[in-house]
């Protein structure tokens, strides 16, 4: 019988490990969702594809976010001001906040996020089929 994880458990993945969903020229990996932290956070790891467009500008009324550049240049929108975030950068988003990401370089971009609290993930069927019908 396999063992489900619970917020209890220590969880190690390792580069490339988690839930993998395809967003067309946008790749995102899950780490650890609300079924893992008690539905305090979800991680995720969002890659970007050279010069291609995040998930349109949105928010989120009830959730913080956290973004950090783990690989090349994200450029994330902010209210109706865009930052760079570079390899290290860390970047907090409050609830009720306009943002999006695109990558605007001819290198792959990796940005890491906390969606505080989680749940953020149940999303993301629909959104890996809003992606398929919209190629």
């Amino acid at each position: 019988m396999k063992h489900k994880k619970d917020h209890t458990d220590t969880l190690i993945l390792t580069e490339g490990q988690g839930r993998t969903y395809n967003c067309g020229t946008m790749t995102a990996v899950f780490k650890a969702d609300e079924n893992e932290t008690a539905d305090k956070y979800s991680i995720s790891e969002w890659w970007l594809e050279p010069n291609s467009n995040g998930p349109g500008a949105h928010q989120h009324e009830d959730n913080d976010e956290v973004f950090y550049g783990i690989e090349g240049t994200t450029s994330i929108l902010v209210g109706d001001k865009w930052v760079d975030v570079e390899k290290g950068t860390f970047l907090r988003i409050p609830a009720k906040t306009i943002h999006d990401f695109a990558n605007n370089t001819d290198d792959r971009a990796g940005i890491l996020n906390f969606f505080i609290p989680g749940g953020f993930e149940r999303n993301m069927p629909s959104i890996v089929e809003w992606f398929e019908d919209n190629k």
